[in-house]
């Protein structure tokens, strides 16, 4: 199998459901989004000496791809995913006990923080950022079409994961926090 097709030279991709659209439409922004969100969490998995975070890292970023496909999927709604595509409504409480179990060994937050620290702290401060993007996107593209709330919930917590999980990492790094 080639991995190029041709079919995307004039500007245009195909979704999950036979349409095409451009290239630049927000569902396809949206779903690119969530692409550049997990690529940058494997860059930060990559700069990381803590295989609890990394293993964290890694099965985000299979929910990202399942949701990246039901957002490719013009069909909305109107089909369940199934297979790979599915992310169990569970994963937000357990997003949510990562931040837990996170902040449990961090000091009370008292002031805004500037990104950066460590490498793994610094890649992670900006995939929350790319995160916060993707959640600008599925909420554009919300008001346009329907659009799960899970998506946007999702992404919503994982952002504040990755915010406490960027704190971590400088914390058992022993990297002073920067204040602003």
């Amino acid at each position: 199998m080639k991995i190029y097709t041709r079919t995307g030279d004039s500007g245009e991709t195909g979704l999950l459901g036979g349409v095409r659209v451009r290239k630049n439409v927000l569902r396809v922004e949206a779903y690119g989004s969530l692409d550049e969100l997990s690529a940058s969490l494997g860059m930060a998995g990559a700069a990381l000496a803590h295989p609890d975070v990394a293993g964290l890292l890694q099965s985000v970023q299979r929910d990202l791809f399942a949701l990246g496909a039901q957002l490719a999927d013009v069909r909305g709604g109107a089909v369940q995913p199934t297979g790979k595509a599915v992310v169990p409504d569970a994963r937000l409480v357990e997003l949510e006990q990562a931040i837990d179990r996170a902040q449990g060994e961090l000091p009370p937050l008292r002031a805004f923080l500037l990104p950066g620290g460590c490498e793994a702290g610094a890649r992670l401060h900006l995939a929350r950022t790319i995160c916060r993007r993707a959640e600008r996107r599925i909420a554009a593209l919300a008001e346009a079409e329907p659009v799960a709330p899970f998506a946007l919930a999702y992404v919503n917590r994982l952002s504040d994961l990755l915010f406490v999980l960027a704190r971590l990492v400088n914390h058992r790094a022993h990297i002073r926090e920067l204040t602003w």
